[in-house]
This record gives structure tokens, sequence and C-alpha cells, in this order.
């Protein structure tokens, strides 16, 4: 590998740790209806878990509400109860034989408090991420260095680019959770 694709590489694993991140955001709720905040559920039908997004369509009709509606109307009870048995949502759905509409309450302080501290978990998941790859990256830059495939000079300027593009991602996580934070707190 040249001390190019290292570089490249970093950069790539750093851009993908803050889509991450922000796809982690979506689905934390903020007391408006987000068909993201559904992401994680998993549906029992035919006799195996699936992902609700396969078994159902999700919209949006009122800032407060989630409507699912299911492409096999059998699987109506299993929606039902994966939303209300997902504790993290917090959530309480309600079928009328043809669709699940999922009321979304506005918050609480403290659910709004408890939410905050997941956005500096989920932070911190994506920076720690992040170091990793940084340090794959400075340890294939050491070995590149004592192997004298490249010099001393090139190795420092290989670690600073690479502390460079951290940083920059490192930033765009933190206005991402800063701006999520603040969303949540508001009111």
């Amino acid at each position: 590998m040249d001390p190019k694709q290292v570089v490249e590489q970093a950069n790539k694993k750093f851009e993908q740790a803050v889509e991450r991140f922000g796809g982690e955001l979506a689905k934390l709720r903020t007391g408006r209806a987000s068909a993201a905040m559904l992401d994680g559920i998993s549906v029992e039908a035919y006799g195996q878990m699936m992902p609700l997004i396969q078994v159902a369509s999700i919209s949006t009709p009122e800032a407060q509400l989630l409507q699912i509606t299911p492409f096999d109307p059998n699987n109506l009870q299993a929606i039902a109860a994966a939303i209300r048995n997902d504790q993290s949502l917090g959530l309480n759905p309600t079928d009328d034989g043809r669709v699940v509409r999922v009321p979304i309450p506005p918050l609480t302080e403290e659910r709004r408090k408890e939410l905050a501290k997941q956005v500096g978990t989920k932070q911190e998941d994506a920076l720690v991420s992040m170091r990793a790859a940084r340090h794959d990256a400075q340890s294939h830059i050491g070995r590149m260095k004592k192997d004298k495939e490249i010099s001393e000079d090139d190795a420092h300027r290989l670690e600073k680019q690479i502390d460079e593009a951290m940083n920059a991602a490192k930033d765009k996580i933190e206005a991402a959770a800063k701006a999520k934070e603040s969303e949540i707190l508001s009111m």
C-alpha cells in the first residue's frame, strides 16, 4: 500500500464514522415523528426476524404521528408488538385492523435529558472508531518508515494529513451532536 492510500483509507473511515453517527442521531426521537425512529425495529414475520421496512411502509401523516401500513395484514399484531416491546422508544402503537398508528407523545424533561445523554454516548462511540482508524493508519505509516519505504519527513507529513482529516471529521460530529442536543432539549 502506498502512502497516499493510507491517508485515503483513513479519510474514508473517518467519513464512514461521521455518516454512521448521523444515522444514529436520526434514530433518536425529538418529539417529532420520523420514519428513521423505527429503523432498528425487527418484526417476527413468516417465522423469522425481519426489519420493519421489509414488512411495511412507514409514513408521517402528522408531525406527532407515525402510520405503518403492513404489506401483509397478518403481520399487523407482530408490528405493533415489536414497536411496543422496544423500551428505548417508549411508544405505544394502536391498530385498527388495517394500519398501525404510533402517536409520538411530547418528551418529558427527564426523557429529554436521557436522550441528550444518548447523544453524548453515540458521539463518544463515533470518536472511538475514528481514533482506532487513526491508530491503524499511524501504525501503518510507522511500519513503512521502519522498513525505509518512506522518509522521516514523509511520515511526519502523512501523520499530519491524517490528524487534519480526523480533526475535520471530529468537528462535523461535534457540530451534529450539539445541534441534536439543542433540538432535543428545546421545547
